[in-house]
């Protein structure tokens, strides 16, 4: 089982000093800064679009896989 979770075509919509606004699949989803791997990550500021890397830990509570 991997630690982390990717999710394709994401837009970031806006930021924070903590946290990115993400849509995923068509939602708005408020993502913690922490759980986002920047290295894999093409998704780490608003503006951004690409494959969003995130803790595996953090999509599953939030419900996303």
């Amino acid at each position: 089982m991997s630690d982390t979770e990717s999710f394709d075509d994401v837009l970031a919509q806006a930021d924070t000093e903590n946290a990115v606004l993400c849509i995923i699949d068509g939602e708005k989803h408020w993502v913690p800064k922490s759980v986002i791997v920047g290295s894999e990550s093409e998704v780490n500021e608003a503006g951004d679009k690409g494959t969003l890397v995130i803790k595996a830990w953090f999509a599953k509570k939030e419900g996303l896989v």
